[in-house]
């Protein structure tokens, strides 16, 4: 005899072909959802999974339609399905390149927002003076030259300069010990070269040791950027006589950089110069149900406005490529997704490492499992039109609509990536709550379920909860997230920026030998 009356609402099946359904709510045992003719036969917290028929042990599951896992054991009718009994499997999956692919229908009279266009033509969603080092030992100096300039320190500082956002200072643990051909330096070239060029800096004061291997000149070519795009200045402490005479001479220069980067203002330009990066973090298992597909809604609005969306985070792909691949615009773009799988799975083998070795700790509290699951509902943020184009990390990204860029799993350096492949916008989704900023580009929030959004509402920009119980639609969530993305362009403060977010989450990508 059931412990509780029959619950409505407290359950969401996605797909008619899954072996599990997603509790909207704790469940207690003996809980009937009539909906599944079933009885609950353990405590279910919310965003799990619960079994909606026997499944043996070896045998596949199935969350989306889509495997997520094989049984450890068998697991009967109404049981809690997480890692005490779904493990992860390896399987084929059907590369097919294109066959979903579909003409895009791109609106008539494109949406705009206030956005800074640049001597050049380059568009521009906020206004900083950036200072960069070549390596960790000009860390500290660059800190204090942007440090003078701090708002919250000094109220005074730019009060002659209200249309500059700031002086923010962007430093790494990276830049020597390591080898002067290898993957490593080319990675921290092109990641620098890309923020140099970034149109959201009015100007950029490059700040180095003097006898570092990742010497300033040359590190613009070596990342691929045109120098003839920025107002770039540099000099390192060596030259400069030492750390106190370095400070002073970069603080003397950014004054000078000041006045021009006030004179900028705000003027209607296309949509089509939106380039977002797509991020989550702290996922749950309302992930894939709510803030993930809504932002996809969102990111196909952009396209069929002529913008440009960035999903990233290879191995929180792997075991959902094949449904990128569908979508991709020839074979020649499908080939190179995966190639980028190939290489983290030589690169995970190399190291020791394994792309299993996901969902995080505060995934799995929230109900995810294996990351087969958590790829799945990580794709949705990538909408449903064509992919266009696949890049390396922190590569210019020169083509319109939906890319992908390589990256890790692990969203700082995922989204540096993104920001130095020229994202002027980030939208961030999370389930369990993250506290995050990217400067200079502003980063959005979105909250897949109602009580992140009560709980840590001072760090989130939207709720997407209403997905799950019923007061809110993908469509319409969709819509409202996009209008948010024009109106942070245009100049609205995001959460993150408000708590000064930015600085400290630039995070190059390291890879190779250290030495």
């Amino acid at each position: 005899m059931s412990t509780q009356a029959s619950v409505a609402s407290a359950i969401i099946r996605l797909h008619p072909g899954d072996d599990v359904i997603i509790a909207t709510r704790q469940l207690l045992p003996g809980t009937r959802i009539d909906a599944e003719q079933l009885v609950v036969a353990g405590l279910i917290p919310p965003g799990h999974k619960i079994a909606t028929r026997d499944i043996a042990q070896g045998e596949p599951v199935k969350r989306y339609n889509q495997i997520i896992g094989v049984a450890r054991e068998p697991i009967a009718r109404g049981q809690h399905v997480h890692t005490h009994n779904l493990g992860m499997s390896e399987f084929a999956r059907e590369h097919a390149f294109g066959v979903d692919a579909q003409p895009t229908v791109y609106v008539e009279e494109p949406a705009h927002f206030m956005g800074i266009r640049r001597d050049d033509g380059r568009i521009a969603t906020r206004n900083y003076i950036g200072i960069l080092t070549s390596v960790n030992c000009s860390a500290t100096v660059a800190r204090a030259i942007a440090d003078h300039f701090r708002r919250d320190v000094h109220p005074d500082a730019l009060a002659d300069y209200p249309n500059v956002d700031g002086v923010i200072a962007l430093t790494h643990g990276l830049g020597c010990g390591i080898d002067m051909q290898g993957e490593g330096i080319a990675i921290l070239r092109r990641t620098l070269a890309g923020y140099a060029v970034h149109p959201n800096f009015a100007s950029v004061l490059f700040v180095g040791l003097g006898c570092e291997t990742n010497q300033i000149d040359g590190v613009l070519a070596a990342g691929g950027r045109d120098a003839s795009t920025t107002k770039l200045r540099s000099f390192t402490i060596q030259d400069s006589g030492g750390t106190r005479k370095t400070i002073e001479r970069g603080i003397a220069m950014v004054r000078e950089m000041l006045a021009d980067a006030n004179r900028v203002q705000r003027a209607p330009v296309p949509a089509s110069h939106l380039c977002v990066g797509l991020q989550c973090g702290g996922s749950d298992g309302y992930s894939g149900i709510s803030a993930n597909p809504a932002l996809g809604a969102a990111v196909d609005r952009l396209v069929r406005h002529g913008g440009t969306a960035i999903l990233s985070e290879t191995p929180e792909i792997y075991g959902a490529e094949h449904l990128l691949t569908r979508r991709a615009v020839n074979a020649t773009v499908g080939e190179k997704l995966l190639a980028r799988i190939a290489w983290w799975q030589d690169y995970c083998a190399r190291n020791g490492g394994a792309m299993d070795n996901n969902p995080s700790a505060g995934n799995k509290v929230g109900g995810l499992t294996t990351i087969l699951e958590k790829s799945l509902g990580a794709v949705a943020k990538g909408g449903t039109t064509n992919l266009v184009d696949v890049y390396e990390y922190a590569q210019p990204i020169t083509a319109k609509g939906f890319v992908f860029m390589d990256s890790p799993g692990y969203d700082p350096v995922s989204a540096t990536g993104q920001v130095a492949s020229g994202a002027n916008l980030i939208c961030f989704t999370t389930g369990r709550g993250s506290a995050y900023g990217c400067a200079p580009s502003p980063s959005l929030k979105l909250a897949t379920n109602t009580a992140l959004w009560q709980r840590q509402e001072d760090d989130i920009d939207i709720n997407c909860g209403g997905v799950i119980d019923g007061s809110a639609s993908i469509d319409g969530l969709g819509e409202a997230i996009f209008r948010m993305m024009l109106d942070c362009a245009s100049g609205t403060r995001t959460k993150s920026e408000l708590h000064g977010y930015g600085q400290s989450e630039f995070v190059p990508w390291q890879v190779g030998v250290v030495t």
